[in-house]
């Protein structure tokens, strides 16, 4: 690999990257404060030798007692926050390391968050002034060890977590941000093929909808352009070979890019995705894959002259205009990487479930930044396009 894919910098937050850098993570512990860290992970990577490696770095350092707490869904919910801070409290902990993808980052933060603060973390949702109620000196430092390139969770200020009614939730403070991200593509090496696909198309989502946000913002869309570029470059090498490790190191930049990006604004893709993957479980990046085409058709006539710009950017070659040739590419490449078209290939999702999911995508922070502002039936309508794989 070259040793150009090695680096440091302080945006959003301080962030390492290149290959083996997660031997510095005992060290970074120290560095933030941390003489008890409380490991968040989720459950498949227990097991696996490179946490094994990690979590051992850690307790053979003489000045640190790490704990590991794994009771992490994919889907996170509220229980899996309050059985994260009993375990914090528990252990007597004074910081956490993060480790994996979006679920165990998305978890990490919130633990942070409530340990100090009182009653649900639900009330910290992304809503109004909520965030104003929290105390952020009671927040304890975080560092991001990402294991997927996707959700870009790492550079977050905001975690998503399922309510009891099965609704995903957006909490935010800008304090949940990690103090430091320690990005190592090494970690990336074993995540299934299916897997790398969904988080990069997870990933380029949040670019795509980041830069067709309205609103003046040239640095996100300046961040989502090179974000776009990195992911047509490398996703499928990444894909095909998970061992290319300068495809994994691009991949991973890729997805922090993502999420630094989308400060500017998501969009209806990500406002379809949150409610389905909450009835059903369907994971965020698999559902933004299927939903990305539909919402380019329904953002047309908003959009059409950003795809000119897109299209030259990415090198993508144009028969008629910019619209209908990212559009083909984005096709083309859910094809290759082996994700699904349409909701037909989601069990239990019908028209029934399109009217019940209407009303939540609405109401979605996402919504927001959304070209075209969509109300219940066009949401509905969206639905079932992507239900019938209909892009007229």
């Amino acid at each position: 690999m070259s040793t150009s894919l090695v680096g440091n910098f302080n945006y959003p937050t301080p962030y390492r990257i290149g290959a083996g850098r997660i031997r510095e993570l005992a060290a970074a512990c120290t560095e933030q404060g941390m003489r008890r860290p409380l490991i968040v992970t989720d459950p498949g990577l227990v097991a696996l030798p490179w946490f094994t490696a990690l979590a051992g770095q850690l307790a053979a350092a003489p000045e640190l007692e790490p704990a590991t707490f794994s009771a992490v869904h994919s889907n996170p919910t509220g229980a899996d926050v309050e059985a994260g801070v009993a375990a914090y409290r528990e252990h007597g902990a004074d910081g956490l390391v993060l480790v994996g993808g979006g679920s165990a980052l998305d978890v990490g933060k919130c633990i942070a968050l409530m340990v100090g603060n009182p009653g649900s973390v639900f009330d910290y949702e992304d809503v109004g002034d909520n965030w104003t109620k929290v105390d952020p000196s009671k927040m304890p430092p975080k560092i991001a060890v990402p294991t997927t390139a996707g959700t870009g969770s790492e550079v977050g200020r905001a975690s998503v977590i399922t309510d009891p009614e099965h609704n995903k939730k957006i909490i935010f403070h800008p304090k949940m941000l990690p103090e430091l991200v320690l990005a190592d593509p090494e970690l990336t090496v074993g995540l299934p093929a299916g897997l790398t696909a969904a988080t990069g198309m997870d990933a380029l989502a949040h670019c795509f909808e980041a830069f067709c946000a309205p609103g003046y913002h040239p640095m996100a869309d300046g961040i989502a352009f090179e974000g776009m570029w990195l992911i047509r470059q490398n996703l499928v090498d990444a894909y095909q070979d998970g061992t290319n490790i300068e495809a994994r190191t691009e991949m991973l930049m890729a997805s922090s890019m993502g999420a630094t990006a989308f400060q500017k604004g998501l969009g209806l893709v990500h406002a379809l995705s949150h409610p389905l993957g909450g009835a059903l479980g369907v994971h965020h990046g698999t559902a933004n894959a299927i939903f990305l085409p539909y919402v380019m058709v329904f953002n047309r006539e908003a959009i059409a002259h950003k795809m000119d710009v897109l299209a030259r950017i990415l090198d993508i070659p144009v028969a008629s205009n910019g619209f209908d040739a990212v559009l083909s590419w984005m096709i083309s490449l859910r094809k290759t990487l082996g994700l699904p078209h349409t909701l037909a290939d989601v069990e239990g999702f019908d028209a029934a479930m399109a009217k019940r999911l209407a009303p939540l995508a609405v109401a979605d922070p996402s919504m927001g930044g959304n070209p075209i502002p969509a109300n219940e039936e066009q949401c509905e309508r969206v639905f079932l396009k992507a239900l019938a794989g209909d892009l007229s």
